[in-house]
């Protein structure tokens, strides 16, 4: 900032009031006492004037946007505002982007998850925008006794053309503030964006880069005391006991003690998930002498008898008694139990025609069976929390998804009203569903509570990686019957896993089929799971997909151009009531895909595989090219097009779809989680495998459909179909059909580096 110039005359920097009970209050601005740039000058307003939850305008014209839902890098901070700056009218170079705090009272849905925070913030966001802007408007017609349909506004700036007479925002804000709210307020029309479909920067780009303390495990206060938790070493155990004199000489150790996350008499919710809801924390005077401490904790662990709880469903839906089982359970064991499930019937939960005529009468039956095993999130920053806990307030500040969520579970382990408990909304460093479940939270602010002081808990990535909250591991049975030309008369999906089922049975190919079938079976587990980036879509897409391109190869079809013919007949002569897709836009992406790569014409030595696949409202089909060289399977390039609606960003959803088909092309791959009598075998990075950079695909292409449909999800549906579309190119890369994740153990049995 420029320095003060001690030549001004101090009345254009002091501004003298009377007070109403006499005297006089005396304010200064440092706007009107400096001479600074006109980028400094918009930065300091000296007044700020709230027009709506979401948007404050400061009396230079400066624009400071709220963005409601936690960020975890799938660009929020930076796509809801500019849906807010687009019906404002402003102009984004003005804008400042502030993490909103939860609060519920004031703003929409603040859970970032399922795909949903565009789709479900559009309307809302448009509607407060559009809606301030109406208020500026409201103000100038006031100020200038002119009509407010004669009043037009431009990048932040109010103008009434007929007499000459302009504004920027921040003229008007102060009298905007005072006006009551339009009941109706029109919104732009699509054609007419600025902001809408225009890339802008991560407004917290400079903030990353430069190491500011955005995230949780940034977080330091005075005073504040750190913490460390202690967990089962197994599934199927709790503790027993602790010796608290085996630490206590340690160096800054200050206290150990057990924490209970839930009441007794407390009903979970949908998000309430821990595997270990009693522990041990160690507090101290640095993270460093905590973890030293956890080390040399003595405890003894014993088996955990079966148990149950009620939880109450998702969205409000009920509650259901959830039984956990005792015991300590084994990857081989439930590999036998799954393809024992396999052979017994399921719960039927679709049927369309007469499936079981149809097999009993085919030529041939095509039949496969695919399965995939436990997967850690592992987000890149571990599991942390900060709170300060005190006898009639509490200030919890850490990475979730989804603050509402835990709010009823804070209130209750604390004994505190929720109206004293602030849930302060940290950027982390990873999500992938894993943050959902923010039982951490609790653990944090019981700590606190217990020390009378302000704590930072941190996980290690042993704890994350063996604490539980995995993608289960799945299994489903595909059987097609033919006649004798080959041509498909049913089709039949029995799928399953630990301790869900992955099925999705309105989902595409039913409704293309005149005789089709969809079971589900599933098997309960002690091993706590949860959403998984693209909950089960991201395995079902998988087995779907694979078996798709294995039965158009035994039809002798294209791939592509078969998933389109059943894509046609679900257009034009659906079966079915209760299809939850649009086969149009299905096949758009399919026929997207199929331009942009080329796909009849691949370079000599590139094998293809393409899958496609619509979840969270969304469509993507995806091409993915391998070449064999040096012996070893390599990923030349990945083709995908998108029907997620109007792109709100898009070089940050093209970030977001490079980073989802990685990930997936990763865990395909390598990814995997097994157990030895409850104990995960890998706890860290250094056994658990995940994708380097020069395995990723040299190339990706991300094309979007030209849609003026509102915006759907985009974070979750660019993962699905890589698996097949992976798996679709090994086949004809190795000449082996992989069914089994990963891939990676089976290509080295083929003599196929990885």
């Amino acid at each position: 900032m420029a320095t003060l110039d001690k030549k001004l005359d101090r009345r254009s920097f002091l501004k003298v009031s009377a007070l109403a009970g006499g005297g006089m209050m005396i304010s200064f601005s440092w706007l009107a006492g400096c001479k600074p740039t006109a980028e400094e000058a918009m930065g300091l307003p000296k007044e700020w004037f709230e027009l709506n939850s979401y948007i404050k305008i400061g009396e230079n014209g400066a624009v400071t946007l709220f963005s409601p839902n936690p960020e975890f890098g799938s660009n929020v901070k930076t796509s809801l505002p500019m849906i807010l700056a687009e019906e404002l009218d402003t102009d984004w170079k003005n804008v400042f982007v502030e993490q909103a705090d939860f609060y519920p009272e004031r703003f929409d849905r603040q859970f970032t998850g399922g795909s949903q925070g565009i789709r479900q913030g559009w309307t809302p966001l448009r509607t407060a925008g559009a809606t301030a802007r109406a208020m500026l408007i409201a103000a100038a017609s006031q100020t200038w006794n002119v009509p407010v349909f004669e009043i037009t506004t431009s990048a932040g700036m109010i103008e009434h053309k007929n007499s000459g007479k302009k504004a920027h925002y921040g003229e008007m804000a102060s009298l905007a503030a005072t006006l009551e709210v339009p009941e109706e307020v029109s919104l732009k029309d699509i054609k007419d964006f600025t902001i809408i479909g225009n890339s802008k920067r991560n407004v917290d780009v400079e903030k990353i880069v430069s190491g500011k303390p955005l995230f949780g495990i940034d977080h330091k206060v005075e005073g504040m005391k750190y913490a460390a938790i202690v967990h089962p070493p197994a599934f199927g155990m709790r503790l027993k006991s602790f010796d608290k004199s085996s630490v206590s000489g340690m160096p800054g150790i200050l206290d150990v003690f057990e924490v209970k996350v839930f009441k007794d008499d407390y009903q979970r919710n949908f998000f309430d998930t821990t595997t270990f809801p009693e522990i041990v924390a160690i507090v101290g005077n640095s993270t460093w002498e905590v973890m030293q401490a956890k080390k040399n904790l003595a405890v003894e662990w014993e088996n955990e008898p079966e148990s149950s709880f009620e939880m109450a469903g998702f969205g409000g839906r009920g509650s259901s008694k959830i039984t956990v089982p005792a015991g300590l359970e084994n990857t081989s064991s439930h590999k036998e139990r799954m393809a024992e499930y396999i052979q017994k019937p399921g719960t039927v939960v679709r049927k369309d025609g007469d499936p079981e005529g149809a097999f009993k009468k085919a030529a041939k039956i095509l039949e496969k069976t695919y399965t995939a095993p436990f997967l850690a999130h592992n987000t890149m920053e571990p599991m942390n929390c900060f709170a300060d806990v005190k006898a009639d307030q509490a200030m919890i500040y850490g990475p979730t998804q989804a603050p509402e969520f835990i709010m009823n579970t804070l209130s209750s382990s604390l004994e505190m009203p929720k109206e004293k408990i602030q849930i302060n909304l940290a950027r982390m460093g990873g999500g992938f569903g894993r943050r959902a479940y923010a039982h951490h939270m609790v653990e944090a602010a019981l700590i606190s509570k217990k020390i009378q002081a302000p704590v930072k808990m941190v996980y290690t990535r042993e704890d994350d990686m063996t604490a539980g909250v995995y993608r289960p591991t799945y299994s489903a049975t595909y059987r097609a019957a033919l006649d004798e030309n080959n041509n498909l008369l049913a089709l039949h999906v029995k799928a399953g896993g630990i301790p869900e089922t992955p099925l999705h049975a309105n989902r595409f190919p039913a409704g293309a089929i005149d005789n089709y079938m969809a079971e589900a079976w599933d098997i309960p587990s002690n091993i706590t799971i949860g959403a998984f980036r693209a909950p089960r879509s991201n395995f079902i897409a998988a087995a779907e997909q694979s078996f798709l391109d294995e039965l158009a190869e035994v039809m002798g079809k294209d791939p592509i151009e078969y998933r389109l013919e059943l894509l046609k007949r679900a257009e034009t002569n659906p079966v079915g009531q209760n299809n939850d897709y649009d086969p149009k836009r299905y096949a758009g992406v399919l026929e997207l895909v199929m331009e942009k790569s080329n796909w009849n014409t691949p370079a000599p030595g590139v094998h293809r595989g393409v899958s496609a696949y619509f979840c969270h409202n969304s469509y993507v089909a995806e091409v993915v090219d391998t070449v064999i060289k040096n012996s070893k399977p390599v990923v030349e390039k990945v083709f995908a097009a998108v029907d997620c609606g109007i792109v709100i960003n898009p070089d940050a959803a093209i970030n977001m779809g490079e980073g989802a088909i990685i990930d997936g092309i990763g865990n395909a791959f390598f990814g995997e989680l097994s157990f030895e009598n409850g104990v995960p075998n890998k706890t860290n990075f250094d056994r658990y495998r995940m994708i380097r950079q020069k395995e990723s695909p040299k190339s990706i292409e991300v094309h979007f459909v030209d849609s003026k449909e509102d915006p759907t999800g985009l974070g979750e549906p660019f993962f699905p179909p890589v698996f097949a579309a992976l798996a679709n190119s090994l086949y004809k890369a190795a000449g082996k059909r992989y069914y089994d994740q990963p891939f990676a153990p089976q290509l080295e049995m083929q003599n196929l580096k990885m």
